[in-house]
């Protein structure tokens, strides 16, 4: 399933995008989750139990019954509603991976890490999907960075890199939007890459079980329709098992915390191409979608 939160009423609403419609999971079972983090939470039975809805749902467009749907709150078409961050506002900090591809490490004039670099951004920098990114003026060197980035879904500690795959709830987007002149001037990264705004997600959460292969899956990132990064996530230094069980070494993994495996090659930092009021970023990640977002004007 593609799983997605949307304003309705003025309320965030769990949804299932199912190509151009979108259903409302709560209100065609009021037996599930109202919320992205309380489904995550709930295990593998309301996952079942939306499947069915949905299949259900389904059954009766196929019949004609598809105004009764709409008129009840159930079904909408996709591009009648405004997506979320598909978990608006994590209860921690996201765990981001640096320098996870050997090319990004070049242009970066870093050798490749000989360990999973850690750091992280906090739940105040999410936005979702179509929302502006905000500088406020702190920075002159607005960069992007491309994400394939793994919801957990099980609580783990010390979790083995052959089990990792059962701890994983599904996969998103995340564009690791940075200011390259802060970081220099504080000298650490959490700074110039945790401003409001600077941690676009979404648009979906896709579930593990349909998410086939997540390690050969082609990522890119447009600036205005130019392909800026293009690369697969089979070329990752350190791969999905490896990333999850270093982190939760001594450290427990609680339902709900999102982890971005690194950028490829092709940020703006690697030839001076930074990123300017009004410009439209689209990240994508092959199975999941395009993250849209522009840079606020002025």
């Amino acid at each position: 399933m593609h799983l997605v939160t949307f304003a309705r009423d003025g309320a965030a609403r769990l949804g299932s995008l199912e190509g151009e419609t979108l259903f409302d999971l709560h209100a065609l079972d009021g037996s599930l989750p109202a919320d992205m983090l309380t489904l995550i939470r709930a295990g593998a039975a309301p996952l079942a139990r939306a499947r069915a809805a949905i299949t259900a749902a389904r059954r009766r467009l196929q019949a004609g019954e598809g105004p009764g749907l709409a008129r009840a709150g159930q079904v909408f078409p996709a591009g009648g509603v405004r997506l979320l961050a598909p978990i608006p506002r994590p209860v921690k900090n996201i765990f981001c991976v640096g320098r996870n591809y050997v090319a990004h490490a070049a242009e970066r004039g870093a050798e490749p890490p000989g360990h999973p670099v850690f750091f992280t951004k906090p739940p105040t920098a999410v936005i979702g999907p179509e929302t502006e990114i905000v500088a406020d003026g702190l920075t002159q060197q607005l960069d992007f960075e491309v994400e394939l980035a793994l919801v957990i879904g099980r609580e783990g500690k010390d979790i083995p890199p052959e089990r990792v795959f059962e701890y994983l709830f599904g996969y998103t987007i995340l564009n690791d939007v940075t200011a390259r002149d802060l970081q220099k001037t504080h000298q650490q990264w959490f700074k110039g890459k945790s401003l409001d705004t600077f941690c676009p997600l979404g648009p979906a959460i896709v579930t593990a079980e349909v998410f086939a292969n997540p390690e050969a899956v082609d990522i890119r990132m447009r600036v205005n329709g130019e392909v800026r990064q293009a690369s697969n996530t089979s070329k990752m230094i350190f791969d999905i098992p490896t990333l999850v069980s270093v982190l939760s070494r001594g450290m427990t993994l609680w339902p709900g915390d999102i982890l971005a495996t690194g950028t490829p090659e092709g940020v703006g930092a690697a030839d001076g191409r930074y990123l300017k009021p009004g410009d439209l970023l689209e990240a994508e990640v092959e199975g999941i979608g395009v993250l849209r977002n522009r840079v606020a004007a002025g």
